[in-house]
């Protein structure tokens, strides 16, 4: 007789949102709320672990009707959807601000994203005609929480949430593998399909970033083992999640690696 090891018993449930929650086309549909809604009446907790900015991922939570802690910009924040303090962050290490800007610079002016929420700011960048025509396009549609400064390299913030370029594959490609070769592992980048946008983006964070080390903190803190949470996601910033969950679901239009 072959003796097998119950699997723990779930009390978290993380969600991605572009991809796994939302259709292709940014849609929250009524069946989806409805099944966010059965598992939290079945008593198990519901946290959202998503790329976006929390501005654009608060929406989403509040039409689940999600409250409590949120990990969002990829894992460099836990936010409080009621109040929008953040509860936990891992910035960009200040001391590789100018490295990165530099590295950066050769493809165009980055966005520089800050944890400044109740200022009605979410990022920095430079003249918008010098960005990559995807980025312009993202940047023409959040004017309103954008700041346009005169050089990056003067107006650096204390606190960096992360670095990004919007292009097309090859040309972020080609500067990944120079980000590699100049930081090694002391800056993380990863690549990801802009899901509402054209092209791609990359991003450099923090190492000590990412959606399963932010969510294993916050579950840490709630004693809740890893075994007790189950995950859904779909793209590459969701791998590490669902491979260290004791249940980790990969949606059917999810990249390989997840």
């Amino acid at each position: 007789m072959t003796r097998t090891t119950p699997r723990a018993t779930t009390r978290l449930v993380a969600l991605d949102i572009d991809g796994t929650l939302l259709d292709p086309y940014g849609k929250l549909h009524d069946p989806v709320v409805e099944a966010v809604g059965a598992l939290q009446r079945a008593g198990l907790q519901v946290v959202l672990c998503t790329g976006r900015r929390f501005r654009t991922a608060l929406p989403v939570a509040q039409r689940l009707g999600l409250s409590g802690p949120i990990v969002c910009n990829n894992g460099v924040l836990v936010k409080d959807l009621e109040s929008g303090k953040t509860l936990h962050h891992a910035f960009l290490p200040a001391e590789l601000y100018g490295e990165v800007l530099a590295l950066m610079r050769q493809v165009a002016p980055p966005l520089v994203y800050v944890d400044a929420y109740h200022e009605g700011i979410d990022m920095l960048s430079e003249r918008i005609e010098d960005a990559h025509a995807f980025q312009q396009e993202y940047l023409a549609d959040n004017t309103e929480w954008s700041r346009l400064v005169e050089d990056l390299a003067v107006a650096r913030p204390d606190e960096v949430i992360m670095m990004s370029a919007m292009a097309d594959g090859e040309t972020l490609d080609a500067l990944q593998a120079r980000a590699r070769d100049a930081f090694g592992a002391r800056v993380h980048t990863h690549r990801l399909m802009n899901k509402a946008y054209q092209g791609y983006i990359l991003e450099f964070l923090s190492p000590a970033s990412g959606k399963w080390k932010a969510l294993s903190t916050l579950a840490r803190s709630r004693g809740i083992s890893p075994q007790e949470i189950a995950a859904v996601g779909d793209d590459h910033n969701d791998a590490e999640l669902l491979r260290n969950v004791g249940l980790g679901l990969a949606m059917g239009n999810a990249v390989e690696a997840a």
